[in-house]
């Protein structure tokens, strides 16, 4: 067995540690951690091996077990936490998937997944709803006004302090796939997508950003049916006759400019520390984005000068 193996278990418990989140044995398996991208790339381990090795006697002294969670020594209250969180979670993404009802017929979407805290199914009571929504190429602007339309009539869309439970329309991608972010961050943030609709689109972005393995050498996609939302022929129907009448390249130019003019003129995109992604494949609003990914490799690295 690779001596690699218990360094990674520790990074993984001690990451997820940092957002007060206990781990089972298959997903310290599933989301093995590594903090570099470039040990050993093609090293990957079986569940029986992680097994075996979470009862090394050497890195029991790091951490404990209950109630078949894994966790820091000294922080058994994320358990019954995460737990309760569970519950709160499922309630949210009902709500989710009454709004991605609808989402089916706007016109370009084709994926939309959860994302953030809720994918994990750690959110909080006042937490609002993360979204990651892929749009056909060539249309993110055109495509993100009318999600955001359908959002708004819907009475769910997060703006001013309507936080709580209210879709966050903050990352949109086309069916090119692309992705900015490439680090350890992101790829936690992506390897938990939860896709709500659009399967085979979804599977297709799994399969172009395969990079997340790099940072999780065991982590495979898989779409977990039971949360799908299926297209069907009225949704298709819909969608395909709005998209006739909205295909026009002048229109995703005219919205294209209106929109990137309001992007650069809110003050939210000069906020120190944030990062705002504006581009014809890629539409990201993360204003307080230092206290989510440098925030938490910050408190990680905190964690495991600790234990050493």
């Amino acid at each position: 067995m690779s001596d690699n193996l218990s360094k990674y278990i520790l990074t993984t418990i001690a990451y997820y540690d940092v957002m007060d989140y206990p781990m089972t044995v298959f997903e310290i398996w599933k989301y093995l951690t590594k903090i570099s991208s470039g040990d050993s790339n093609n090293e990957r381990f079986s569940l029986k091996d992680v097994m075996v090795e979470l009862e090394n006697e050497k890195l029991q002294k790091f951490m404990e077990e209950f109630q078949g969670f894994y966790f820091l020594r000294g922080r058994k209250s994320i358990v019954l936490q995460r737990i309760e969180r569970n519950k709160i979670s499922v309630r949210k993404i009902k709500i989710v998937k009454r709004v991605v009802f609808w989402l089916r017929f706007v016109p370009f979407v084709r994926s939309v997944a959860i994302a953030g805290r809720l994918a994990m199914k750690n959110a909080e009571g006042k937490s609002d709803l993360d979204l990651f929504i892929i749009l056909k190429k060539n249309r993110i602007f055109t495509g993100r006004l009318l999600v955001t339309l359908v959002v708004h009539l819907l009475g769910k869309r997060r703006y001013g302090n309507r936080i709580s439970d209210r879709i966050c329309l903050n990352h949109f991608i086309t069916t090119k796939y692309a992705v900015l972010g490439k680090d350890l961050f992101a790829a936690h943030e992506y390897a938990f997508l939860l896709p709500i609709f659009g399967a085979k689109t979804f599977s297709k972005f799994q399969k172009k950003n395969n990079w997340i393995n790099k940072y999780k050498p065991n982590f495979e996609f898989s779409i977990r049916s039971s949360y799908v939302i299926a297209d069907s022929k009225i949704t298709k129907f819909v969608r395909k006759n709005l998209e006739k009448i909205l295909q026009f390249d002048v229109i995703e130019e005219t919205l294209s400019q209106w929109q990137e003019k309001r992007i650069v003129n809110n003050p939210k995109s000069k906020q120190q520390g944030g990062i705002i992604l504006c581009g014809h494949e890629e539409l990201a609003f993360w204003p307080n984005f230092e206290n989510q990914g440098p925030k938490v490799f910050e408190k990680f690295q905190e964690r495991i000068s600790h234990l050493k």
